[in-house]
């Protein structure tokens, strides 16, 4: 066993696993929430994965350890201080991605390789851009309230429905989303968004 190759092998694949690594965490995620203490976390959590999976990857250990990679962080999920969902699944994206790259053996091309991780920050990027652009504007204040009028809550009936909850709540809404209706209790909550 030469140590030459081996070693510009881990060098090559971790050199890539930083690439795609940087490319989600600070061209996707960092660029629209800047000062996030999370970014110092993803980096790190992904060097570790994956230097933790190649070097025990080297000792025969089947791709079951990834699996469990991920049921040990779902127990560390319950342990902490809770995080946003969005930052979990980010957590979730450098933690598959130090995995996919330590893991990969001879029998999976670079081009395979290449076209996982390709598909990975091409659906992050999309799916980012998609969530951002379909939020209210991100210098709104939102609460979600119980709301009891069900008519109001019809698509055709928005406008109708932004004028009453500022008259009922006093607060000028300027959106509105309808989320878990109860027909048998007749309410649903709605979570509206306003300016202070």
């Amino acid at each position: 066993m030469e140590l030459e190759p081996l070693f510009s092998n881990v060098i090559l694949r971790f050199s890539f696993n930083l690439l795609v690594a940087f490319v989600i965490i600070k061209l996707i995620y960092h660029r629209d929430y800047k000062g996030n203490d999370f970014v110092f976390t993803y980096f790190m959590f992904n060097t570790l994965i994956f230097f933790f999976a190649y070097i025990l990857g080297n000792l025969d250990i089947n791709m079951a350890f990834g699996f469990g990679l991920f049921a040990v962080f779902a127990i560390l999920r319950y342990r902490t201080d809770p995080i946003p969902i969005k930052e979990m699944t980010y957590l979730f994206i450098v933690i598959t991605t130090g995995v996919i790259n330590a893991l990969s053996t001879e029998q999976v091309d670079f081009a395979e390789l290449l076209f996982a991780n390709a598909a990975i920050v091409t659906m992050t990027f999309l799916l980012e851009r998609h969530w951002v652009n379909n939020l209210p504007d991100k210098s709104l204040n939102s609460k979600t309230i119980v709301y009891n009028n069900m008519n109001m809550i019809k698509p055709e009936n928005y406008q109708e429905l932004i004028k009453d909850l500022s008259e009922k709540t006093g607060l000028p809404v300027v959106d509105c989303k309808v989320g878990r209706i109860n027909y048998i209790e007749n309410r649903a909550n709605v979570k509206l968004y306003y300016k202070d």
